[in-house]
């Protein structure tokens, strides 16, 4: 005996019947997975596009972006204003664009998963889960 558990269930008057069910995933719903990798990507651009602004706010309050662009001003030249570049409507604009672009990818990689799954199913048999019933 390894553990106290499996001592006190060998003690036990009462018998326990535990039912196993093996299943075969042999198909993947093109449609369901779809639905669910452009949930998924929903979630992921509300994360990334929250965690650009409160980046930025952080570098903004600390004054690392002031400090960057007085490095930049100096070797670049005096001409040079990274903090008009360096806006915040300028990177949350292209932290909006990354997330819609990252919401197409992974929808499209979801139906690619979905197509790729049931080809191979035909090859391999499918995947056997395993569930029990204690």
């Amino acid at each position: 005996m390894s553990s106290v558990a499996e001592k006190l269930a060998k003690k036990s008057t009462r018998k326990t019947t535990s039912k196993q069910v093996r299943l075969k995933l042999v198909y993947v719903d093109f449609w369901s997975s779809v639905k669910l990798s452009f949930l998924v990507a929903v979630c992921l651009a509300i994360v990334t596009i929250v965690a650009t602004f409160l980046t930025y706010t952080v570098l903004v309050q600390t004054e690392v972006l002031t400090s960057v662009d007085e490095l930049y001003a100096t070797v670049a030249g005096e001409s040079a204003d990274l903090a008009a570049i360096l806006s915040i409507g300028n990177v949350m604009g292209f932290a909006v664009v990354v997330a819609v672009l990252n919401l197409v990818v992974i929808t499209a990689l979801g139906a690619i998963y979905a197509v790729l799954y049931n080809l191979s199913v035909k090859i391999t048999g499918g995947l056997l889960v395993g569930f029990t019933n204690n």
